[in-house]
């Protein structure tokens, strides 16, 4: 059996963590409305439905909102500079080498994933927000666009192709916290809930007596 020693670090603060688990919640009850919407036919039941999912899309406008905010004003690793790598993203891509030192922080080349997705959320955000003008009369965007219903494939196709993309990313997110927990030997999924990194501390890993059985 091997024995590994950790260091760990305090990293991700409370606000970052409540903002994570806000748009996390959001975005998964979000994908649940449309994934139950083909059970209802057009009627009550559907557009009772949709309001949910529109309400639920505000909540989703405010948690990216304060996401953007604290990436401004919050501590060291919650702000933008601990995930902007430009160096080390054009490195991996000339070396096709998709390893990385490890950092107590956000992973250097998942850091451009990351950002990535905060910009498909605010284009799904305002695209939404659209939407609900435009098809439920609903919403900021209402005064503007509530009667131009030619503008309702302008804004529906980008949302579901970045619905298709953000559920893909959902995946692949899960598995690679799942993938770096078994490659590193390393705790991953829980610096979201309790804050704490862990990395494990150099020339630690030992094979305790018995592992030399066979």
């Amino acid at each position: 059996m091997e024995k590994i020693t950790y260091r760990r670090q305090k990293v991700y603060d409370p606000a970052l963590r409540l903002i994570h688990l806000w748009n996390g919640l959001a975005i998964l009850f979000l994908m649940v409305t449309i994934w139950i919407s083909d059970l209802f036919d057009k009627g009550v039941g559907e557009d009772t439905l949709w309001q949910i999912h529109i309400f639920i899309g505000y909540a989703l406008v405010v948690g990216i909102v304060a996401r953007l905010a604290w990436g401004l004003v919050g501590p060291r690793h919650a702000r933008y500079s601990d995930m902007w790598h430009p160096a080390a993203w054009w490195n991996a891509v000339r070396h096709f080498n998709l390893t990385t030192k490890p950092r107590f922080g956000h992973n250097t080349l998942a850091s451009a994933v990351y950002l990535l997705v905060y910009l498909l959320l605010i284009a799904m955000a305002v695209s939404g927000l659209g939407l609900a003008a435009i098809e439920h009369s609903m919403g900021p965007f209402n005064t503007w666009f509530g009667d131009m219903t030619w503008l309702e494939d302008l804004f529906e196709e980008p949302h579901e192709i970045i619905y298709y993309l953000l559920m893909g990313f959902v995946v692949i997110h899960i598995a690679a916290l799942i993938w770096h927990e078994y490659k590193d030997k390393t705790p991953v999924a829980q610096a979201m809930v309790t804050g704490y990194q862990y990395e494990v501390e150099p020339n630690s890993v030992q094979q305790t007596q018995g592992d030399d059985h066979a």
